[in-house]
């Protein structure tokens, strides 16, 4: 079974090959491609309406767009002028958590047959929304606003996909659209549990850091950023 598959591959491999140099010796201005036929499949098993899979599409620039908020977050900790490895630590998790995010949306807008056409449109180059902090508790201030923001969006997604509303259907009459009951329990309970958990924690951390910087200083920040490095709880 192995060899066969092998040998497929390989096989497909000569055919794009030849089928590159033809493209190539007519056209050298086109870049060739090796393109598979569209199925020819019943399309009714797809119901998710257009204006929450764009909600949905948005939802994966906004994940994306967090991911790499954290992740300037964690290298700007991680500078040895700035030197706080906990707080790097976190903020490189959190890059990861964001991005994860994503990757849970696009595979849910795959298994609904949603994201057939314009993949590359997905991800547009999303830029960080900070690059410097004046402290520990700065960034855990940003975070908390970058986490209530992400919350919001999602919950206004779920609203957009449980409403119902009037379209024309392929008799060119209008007809009421149910809510996408499915879509709006994945969100509310997959996604906004675990944004309302994580708000928590990081007003929780913001409140114990601000209480040893009062009663520390500066020291209180560099224990508080000891107690991130060790994983313990804060």
């Amino acid at each position: 079974m192995l060899k066969f598959i092998v040998l497929a591959a390989i096989l497909l491999a000569g055919y794009c090959v030849q089928g590159a140099d033809s493209v190539l010796s007519k056209r050298a201005s086109r870049l060739p491609s090796c393109r598979s036929k569209l199925m020819d499949a019943p399309t009714d098993w797809i119901t998710m309406e257009d204006p929450c899979t764009e909600k949905m599409r948005e939802q994966i620039q906004t994940e994306f767009v967090a991911s790499m908020t954290y992740l300037a977050m964690g290298a700007y900790f991680a500078q040895d002028t700035v030197n706080r490895p906990g707080f790097a630590k976190m903020f490189f998790e959190s890059a990861s958590e964001e991005r994860q995010h994503a990757i849970k949306i696009i595979g849910y807008l795959l298994m609904r047959g949603k994201l057939t056409s314009d993949v590359g449109q997905l991800i547009r180059d999303p830029q960080p929304l900070g690059s410097t902090y004046s402290s520990g508790a700065d960034a855990l201030k940003n975070a908390l606003i970058l986490e209530a923001s992400v919350t919001r969006k999602i919950t206004e997604m779920a609203k957009v996909c449980e409403t119902e509303f009037e379209k024309v259907n392929a008799t060119g009459h209008f007809e009421r659209t149910m809510n996408d009951y499915h879509l709006v329990d994945w969100l509310t309970g997959d996604f906004l549990n675990e944004q309302y958990e994580g708000q928590r924690d990081l007003a929780g951390k913001l409140s114990t850091l601000n209480k040893m910087m009062e009663s520390h200083g500066a020291l209180g920040e560099f224990l508080f950023d000891k107690k991130l490095l060790n994983g313990n709880s804060v």
